[in-house]
């Protein structure tokens, strides 16, 4: 992968910086393995509950230290702080560690200590909170799907390439073992000529539509809603208390784009990876028959001839003149011919074999003389780690994120205005039959434009 000019981390250097610091503990309290003038500082934005799975994680490594969070929610912000503060204190044997809290991710950027960005917001808020934290010179993590609209994913990209930032979307299918298998058995054409993809997730979205309930204290919603509409608040998109579930947001057309930027956004993300078009996508895309109701049928044609449908199915299911593979969390199957060689798709029917072994049995016997091998990650969040490190472009670069939100995107036009339209994977617009107007927001509101 392309190298990224090396630049020095933005370590604690003087007193004056640590006013704002949390409290640097001596390694002999923590791990031996790294010094603490070594740990790379992070801030968390967006407190629900991806971040909260984030937070278990980060807290288990030695060589990072979370040092302030930023939510408008204060009730999830302060009970995330109180987390990070009792689990470091029990690693060091201090009182407290100094996480930092904050409503505004202004001022989390603005801190000069700063390391690392983790963004997991609604999708609506994406695209500007990374814009402006790679303009302060940060590296980034930030979820799927990559933006909100196609001009957002443009300019995403172009701020981070101007500001020279290590930048990880957070599509960490592409660090699971059986989805890497599959995508290349389909690039050494184990599977022949790949005529169709299937891609198996739930609904587009819906415009917003609920009534006006009682706000929770501590709530800022007009930062909430941010660029978006000043809506009316209920909780279903922002719960009240601490939530263990993923709120509705996401199948708003206003705050997301449905299950087909939501879980689209990793399928759609492994069928371009195997047909080879990372950083570039369809070239057309059909409506589904009765497109103001349907919920599946919606098509993307790509350059060779590929139909990419979205169905009821099984995850990603590539189909070639030789053979097919389908492929889903911790399930595979290979088919060749009219015979399934490998497969593992549910414990309770494959009593006797794994997913692991499955995979690594195909692996060995399809996959031994391959010639496209693809980037390997076994950890999706330590490859960004050592991407950081090494100034190396991670295996879901921002640039590879963004083709697959616009590919996202391209499809939710077919189910919410009908659009059978040539599409520019270069130029990110149409070549025809579509509009530039739905390529971005109406509106943005107050001073979150991107």
């Amino acid at each position: 992968m392309p190298a990224l000019p090396l630049t020095r981390r933005r370590f604690l250097q003087n007193t004056a910086l640590l006013t704002a610091a949390p409290l640097i503990l001596p390694s002999r309290v923590w791990s031996q393995e790294t010094a603490p003038s070594q740990r790379l500082t992070v801030g968390c934005i967006g407190m629900g509950k991806q971040m909260h799975g984030h937070v278990g994680n980060l807290l288990q490594r030695d060589d990072v230290q979370i040092i302030a969070v930023c939510d408008v929610d204060t009730t999830r912000r302060e009970h995330e702080k109180k987390r990070i503060d009792e689990a470091y204190a029990k690693k060091s044997g201090a009182t407290s560690t100094g996480c930092a809290d904050y409503n505004d991710f202004r001022e989390l950027l603005a801190r000069k200590d700063l390391d690392l960005v983790l963004i997991a917001t609604p999708d609506h808020w994406h695209a500007y909170i990374a814009i402006a934290a790679v303009k302060a010179g940060k590296d980034v993590y930030c979820e799927k799907p990559l933006t909100y609209n196609v001009r957002e994913a443009v300019e995403l990209v172009k701020a981070v390439r101007k500001a020279n930032r290590v930048f990880q979307v957070g599509s960490q299918q592409r660090s699971a073992k059986e989805f890497r298998v599959a995508a290349e058995l389909v690039r050494n054409g184990v599977l022949g000529k790949i005529h169709a993809v299937n891609v198996s997730f739930g609904n587009p979205p819906k415009p917003y539509d609920k009534p006006a309930e009682t706000m929770e204290p501590g709530l800022d919603w007009n930062l909430w809603c941010g660029g978006g509409p000043l809506v009316n608040y209920n909780p279903i998109l922002s719960p009240r208390g601490i939530h263990t579930h993923f709120p509705a947001w996401r199948h708003t057309w206003e705050f997301g784009g449905g299950n087909i930027t939501d879980w689209g956004a990793h399928h759609i993300d492994i069928a371009q990876w195997g047909l080879g078009v990372d950083e570039n996508g369809p070239v057309e895309v059909r409506a589904p028959q009765n497109w103001e109701t349907a919920q599946r049928g919606a098509q993307l044609i790509y350059a060779d001839g590929t139909v990419l449908t979205h169905v009821k199915g099984r995850g990603v299911s590539f189909h070639g003149t030789e053979g097919e593979v389908h492929v889903n969390r911790g399930k595979f199957e290979l088919v060749l011919g009219d015979k399934t060689v490998h497969k593992f798709w549910s414990k309770e029917v494959e009593k006797t074999t794994s997913m692991e072994r499955e995979v690594t049995l195909t692996d060995r016997e399809y996959l031994a003389d391959a010639k496209v091998k693809l980037y390997n990650s076994k950890s999706h969040f330590q490859d960004f780690i050592d991407c950081v490190k090494s100034r190396q472009r991670p295996i879901c670069d921002v640039a590879i994120g963004a083709s697959t939100a616009i590919a996202c995107h391209v499809m939710n036009f077919a189910y919410h205005y009908g659009a059978n339209a040539k599409w520019d994977p270069v130029r990110h617009r149409f070549a025809s039959g579509g509009s530039s107007k739905w390529l971005t927001r109406d509106r943005y509101r107050d001073k979150w434009a991107v």
